[in-house]
C-alpha cells in the first residue's frame, strides 16, 4: 500500500479506528488510576481536510466525504458513535472552522489527548521527520506528552511495562514495507510478553493481497483474549476493500460497544454493500 495519511484523513478507516479508540480510552478511564497511551505510528496529530484533494501530481478525489462527512449531520447514531462525532466536532471548532462541513480532523494522538485526564500520559512515536516536526508543533507546551522521532516498533521495548501498570497501545503502521505484517505480529507478541495485561489495538487493511489472516492467526496463538472488528465497504473492489481493528485484552463489555459502532457504520456510511462484523479470535 502507498499510504499518505493527509490524503486519507477522515475516511471510513479513520472513522472505524477512531470511534473504537474513543471507547477503549473511555473504558480504561472507568478506573481512577492513570494509564499510558502509546501510539507507534502517530502521524502529525491533526489534518486539514481542505488539502485532501491535493495529490502529489494532480488533484484527487477526497475520501472524507464518505467517511466523517457521511456522519457529520447524523442524529440517529448510537451513543458510542455520537461520542466520537462530538469529539471531532469540538476539535474542528477549536481550529476555527465556522462552515457547515468538517475541515479539521484530529488524528489518534489528538483524540487521546482531547479526552485524556491529568493522570493519563501519551507516548507518541513517528519516524518521518516532517510528520514528527508537525506533531511536536501540535503538542508544544503540553504536559504528560512525550514525542519520539524514531521507529515506532521501538516503542514496545521503550515504554512497556509502564510505571502506571496500565497501558493502551495503538499499532497503526502504513503497511508500505514488505515485512510490515510480520513486524506488526512480532511487535504485538513482544508487547504481550513484556506487559501481558496491556490493551493492544492493531489497525489493518483488507485488500486482495493483504495478509490479515496471518495477523489474526498470530493473535489467536497469544495467551490473551482477542477480537477483530472489520468493516468492508467495497466487497468487490480492486484496492482496499475495507479495514479492521484487532484488540488484544479488550476492556470489559468493549465488544458490545464495538459491535454497535461497526453495525451502525456499515448501514450509515455512503457506501453500497457495506458489511460490518465482530468476532472473537480468542476468549482465553
Amino acid at each position: 500500500m502507498n499510504y499518505r495519511h493527509a490524503f486519507h484523513a477522515g475516511n471510513y478507516a479513520d472513522v472505524l479506528k477512531h470511534a473504537l479508540l474513543v471507547q477503549l480510552v473511555r473504558a480504561l478511564q472507568k478506573k481512577e488510576r492513570g494509564f499510558v497511551f502509546v501510539d507507534t505510528h502517530a502521524g502529525r496529530g491533526g489534518y486539514d481536510l481542505s488539502l485532501a484533494a491535493e495529490g502529489q501530481t494532480r488533484p484527487r478525489e477526497p475520501e472524507w466525504p464518505r467517511g466523517i462527512g457521511g456522519l457529520w449531520d447524523r442524529q440517529d447514531a448510537p451513543p458510542a458513535v455520537l461520542d466520537y462525532i462530538g469529539i471531532v466536532r469540538a476539535y474542528d471548532r477549536s481550529r476555527g472552522n465556522l462552515t457547515p462541513a468538517p475541515r479539521f480532523y484530529p488524528g489518534s494522538p489528538r483524540i487521546a489527548r482531547l479526552i485524556g485526564r491529568p493522570q493519563d500520559r501519551l507516548e507518541l512515536w513517528e519516524s518521518q521527520q516532517a510528520e514528527c516536526a508537525a506533531l511536536r508543533s501540535s503538542f508544544e507546551g503540553e504536559r504528560r506528552v512525550s514525542i519520539h522521532e524514531a521507529d515506532g516498533y521501538g516503542a514496545i521495548k521503550a515504554c512497556l511495562p509502564p510505571a502506571e501498570r496500565r497501558a493502551l497501545v495503538l499499532i497503526d503502521p502504513p503497511y508500505e514495507e514488505q515485512g510490515e505484517w510480520a513486524a506488526v505480529s512480532e511487535a504485538l507478541g513482544e508487547g504481550l510478553r513484556r506487559f501481558a495485561g496491556g490493551t493492544f489495538a492493531v489497525w489493518y487493511p483488507l485488500t486482495a493481497r493483504a495478509r490479515a489472516t496471518g495477523l489474526i492467526d498470530s493473535l489467536g496463538a497469544f495467551d490473551a483474549p482477542s477480537l477483530a472488528v472489520e468493516l468492508v465497504v467495497d466487497p468487490y473492489g480492486e484496492g482496499m476493500r475495507g479495514c479492521g481493528v484487532a484488540v488484544a485484552n479488550p476492556p470489559w463489555r468493549f465488544d458490545g460497544e464495538a459491535r454497535s459502532i461497526v453495525d451502525y457504520l456499515a448501514a450509515a456510511l455512503p457506501w453500497s454493500g457495506s458489511e460490518g462484523s465482530l468476532r472473537w479470535i480468542s476468549s482465553k
